[in-house]
């Protein structure tokens, strides 16, 4: 378990394409990418649940290339992610179902690429101790695929004839 704070960036699908596309607007050196589309009423984040994470696997190299040192969302990424955060970030997990409760400990700041829509923009978020599951390491030990292998383990031994 961690707390995060600080500031951190709302990246999809869309988000990540058009940075491709256009760059990255604003520094990714140190920076956290947080897999989520807020829900933003009157300037004010209302729900920010985190997105699947796995949507982005293919997407989400070059922001590590570039400098990114977290990557926030739920459900895990791939063995590629796997590889390419090791000696130089986490991937931290955010419970689903807490929205609400998770926007209690942020603050809008900004907004990049508003035309996309609010699921898709980047937000700007001011974190204040977001509680936080590490996911993945960067020595590449990965939570989901020791639940899995864990789970799997336990199905043959139960199961099998």
């Amino acid at each position: 378990m961690v707390e995060l704070s600080g500031i951190v960036y709302t990246a999809r699908d869309e988000a990540h394409l058009r940075m491709m596309d256009e760059g990255i607007p604003f520094d990714p050196e140190g920076a956290a990418i947080f897999h989520c589309g807020p829900v933003v009423v009157d300037e004010r984040i209302v729900a920010a649940g985190p997105t699947t994470s796995a949507r982005m696997n293919d997407l989400s190299g070059f922001l590590l290339d570039a400098g990114v040192r977290a990557l926030v969302g739920k459900g895990g990424m791939g063995a590629g992610v796997v590889g390419q955060l090791k000696g130089r970030g986490v991937y931290l997990a955010l419970t689903g179902g807490c929205a609400a409760l998770a926007a209690s400990r942020m603050t809008l700041r900004g907004v990049y690429f508003e035309d996309l829509g609010m699921a898709e923009a980047t937000w700007i978020i001011g974190f204040d101790r977001v509680p936080l599951v590490v996911g993945i390491d960067s020595h590449g030990r990965d939570l989901y695929a020791e639940v899995d292998t864990h789970a799997k383990e336990q199905f043959k031994r139960r199961f099998t004839l």
